[in-house]
């Protein structure tokens, strides 16, 4: 009985010992060490790929589509029929190399044709600089990526990547 009234006394200290008398040093500590992205949903994927598909189909082409998460990890990748398997990869590789330079692949192709300081992107393991790969912003932040591969040419590759967009919520191929 003693050591269950004595337990009960020190329940209060034990307790309050546990709590941060500095709660602000605790949210600043996570206001510096925690960061939230904001990335695509597999819905957005979806509609992103079908606004894309829809203009594929416009100029009668199957074609491959890969879209990326902001951290570059694959939401949805699709291969139309009859195109060529090496389109899958090129179509992932364009959407990661739009997301890691936040830029158009097509944009990146002519700039590093035209400067010989960066001709030697396109050495780099996961980069493709064809057209194709655009990468998918909201509010300003990049929050994914699309490649598009088997379009038969450039132009066709970045024309149908340009069609994923969702402008009433404003996702765009766009800054």
């Amino acid at each position: 009985m003693k050591n269950l009234l004595l337990l009960i006394a020190i329940i209060p200290f034990i307790t309050n010992a546990q709590k941060n008398p500095n709660l602000k040093e605790v949210a600043t500590y996570e206001k510096n060490y925690i960061k939230s992205v904001e990335n695509l949903t597999l819905d957005a994927a979806y509609l992103l790929t079908d606004k894309a598909l829809k203009k594929a189909n416009e100029i009668n082409k199957n074609v491959s589509i890969a879209i990326l998460d902001a951290s570059g990890n694959i939401i949805l990748m699709i291969r139309g029929d009859g195109v060529g398997i090496h389109n899958t990869e090129a179509a992932r590789r364009k959407a990661f190399t739009a997301l890691s330079t936040k830029t158009s692949t097509l944009e990146l192709l002519q700039k590093a044709n035209n400067n010989p300081l960066i001709n030697n992107l396109n050495t780099l393991p996961e980069l493709l600089l064809l057209s194709g790969g655009l990468p998918i912003w909201y509010k300003g932040n990049v929050v994914g990526s699309i490649g598009v591969a088997g379009g038969g040419n450039p132009e066709n590759d970045d024309l149908i990547a340009k069609a994923a967009t969702i402008y009433e919520n404003g996702i765009t191929t766009s800054k």
